[in-house]
């Protein structure tokens, strides 16, 4: 149980942030070139998150407790190889598990006839045939155009 709640703390980090009403600190401040454009095609798509941190989180973790099992030193350290090997197996899936989020990939044409995809969360929907203001930047983003 200690180990899972290791884990699970560890990775919260990992949780890709695809939310369009959240920005950066580094965002504060900068300007952005927009584009005013129309959805050509809206599809859902799967987003993953980081990977990587999870396996060595869990192999720490796993690695501290079996290091603690049996009595001698070779028991230590066999414990703590075994610990190692579960912790990592068992990071590395808790980690592909909670760094998952909806999306969507959207098509857009520029009112200059040029093309551009973005991939952003699952809110908010946009249908084809909206009107929309792509916003360049790091992350780039489609929000709904206030003038119409």
């Amino acid at each position: 149980m200690l180990i899972a709640s290791c884990i699970a703390l560890s990775l919260a980090a990992c949780v890709p942030n695809v939310r369009t009403d959240s920005y950066s600190v580094g965002s504060v401040g900068q300007v952005n070139r927009t584009v005013a454009g129309t959805v050509v095609s809206a599809r859902p798509v799967s987003i993953d998150g980081t990977q990587g941190g999870g396996a060595a989180a869990g192999a720490a973790v796993g690695g501290i407790a079996g290091s603690s099992v049996g009595g001698s030193g070779r028991a230590n350290a066999v414990g703590a190889v075994g610990g190692l090997v579960a912790g990592a197996i068992v990071g590395a899936a808790a980690e592909r598990a909670s760094a998952k989020a909806a999306g969507f990939e959207y098509v857009v044409q520029t009112e200059n006839g040029s093309l551009m995809t973005v991939v952003q969360g699952a809110t908010p929907v946009f249908a084809e045939g909206a009107k929309v203001l792509v916003l360049y930047g790091s992350p780039s983003r489609v929000i709904v155009d206030p003038r119409h």
